[in-house]
């Protein structure tokens, strides 16, 4: 019989206090929001329920936006993080069903099963030559290992308890784990050392993600923060305070000077990651569980628990799509390399890639 694990979010909801916080967006903003949300559910384009592609016959015909190219079924249990290789080939998708999968984009092709863990994976991520593939678990340890062979190469066992989220450095030198001990740890990939432990978290770390520059980290959970701390010293830079509710997931910029945030509060934020300074709140109907930023900056996409994938202009705020194919709690959402494909992973353990818009022909970074 297949044991299904009990979600990170729902453990989340439980176990979540509310923090008072410094900060909060204004009620000009949340009402500005609410109607973003109307616009979004009325009005915003979407794909048809029933449109269930799993290929593309015809690779030179225009692909609708939001079509579903693949769907992806060889998980048996949630698929709680999906990432793209570095050339936007491949897919690695980790579950609580205690795998990582690494398969073919564009036609499902099964490559590897790793079986490393001995409980749900919660993330997964490929280094930046994509050579290696790192995920972690609810069994405490991070694990590297060989991207085309599966072979295990290190395994560190620094948490205490489970291990949320993971994230390389640019130079793929260093890897940073947070976990539900309240931590975010650095260590070294050749050696397995750690390199340096930050503590500024009160509760469960739920997220973690290295600037474009390799100089900072940001990280957050169920204390309801967000930090922005140096790689090498620890030291912190900033306490972003505009969610009351627990953040789950985060990513800068591709150029590094915004950082978007988002949390069981239903709000995906973006704000200045040198700054704090506050630039847009989009509303969800539902929690948030994931955030992904575009290839050139023009969009933000988010995972949602009302089944669905959102994606707004970076800069206006204006919802651009809603894509509605999925029948369940959307864990994961990972934007292509170049841009032109989505991928997002469900509570029922599918992975659905599909066409993700046109880039915008303005400057989103101004």
């Amino acid at each position: 019989m297949q044991i299904r694990y009990v979600g990170m979010f729902s453990l989340i909801r439980k176990e979540e206090k509310m923090p008072r916080l410094q900060r909060r967006p204004s009620l000009f903003q949340l009402l500005c929001c609410c109607l973003l949300v109307l616009l979004s559910s009325c009005s915003g384009p979407h794909t048809p329920s029933t449109s269930h592609i799993s290929s593309v016959t015809n690779p030179t015909a225009l692909i609708p936006v939001g079509a579903t190219l693949y769907t992806y079924h060889g998980h048996h249990n949630a698929v709680n993080a999906v990432a793209w290789s570095p050339d936007g080939k491949h897919i690695a998708s980790a579950s609580y069903d205690n795998t990582v999968q690494v398969w073919d984009m564009a036609t499902g092709h099964l490559f590897i099963t790793y079986r490393g863990h001995s409980k749900g994976v919660t993330a997964t991520a490929w280094s930046p030559d994509g050579k290696l593939i790192a995920s972690a678990s609810f069994d405490k340890t991070v694990q590297v290992w060989d991207a085309v062979t599966g072979k295990n190469l290190s395994t560190y066992r620094g948490h205490t308890d489970a291990v949320t989220a993971l994230a390389w450095s640019p130079d793929g030198t260093q890897l940073a784990s947070a976990s539900y001990d309240s931590t975010v740890q650095v260590w070294n990939i050749a050696t397995g050392d750690t390199v340096l432990t930050y503590h500024g978290h009160s509760n469960w770390v739920m997220t973690v993600a290295w600037s474009p520059n390799g100089k900072w980290l940001v990280s957050a959970g169920l204390d309801a923060t967000v930090q922005v701390w140096n790689a090498t010293t620890g030291k912190t830079l900033l306490t972003y305070m505009g969610h009351s509710r627990t953040v789950t997931a985060l990513a800068w910029s591709p150029d590094g000077k915004k950082i978007a945030s988002v949390s069981l509060d239903k709000s995906v934020q973006i704000w200045d990651a040198t700054t704090g300074k506050f630039f847009w709140i989009y509303c969800c109907s539902g929690w948030v569980n994931g955030i992904a930023w575009s290839d050139d900056g023009s969009y933000v996409a988010s995972a949602n628990t009302n089944k669905t994938v959102q994606i707004w202009n970076s800069t206006t705020s204006h919802p651009v799509l809603t894509y509605r194919n999925h029948r369940s709690e959307v864990l994961a959402v990972a934007w292509s390399p170049d841009g032109t494909r989505i991928a997002s992973g469900d509570d029922d353990g599918l992975v659905r890639v599909w066409q993700a818009p046109k880039p915008l022909l303005i400057n989103p970074f101004p």
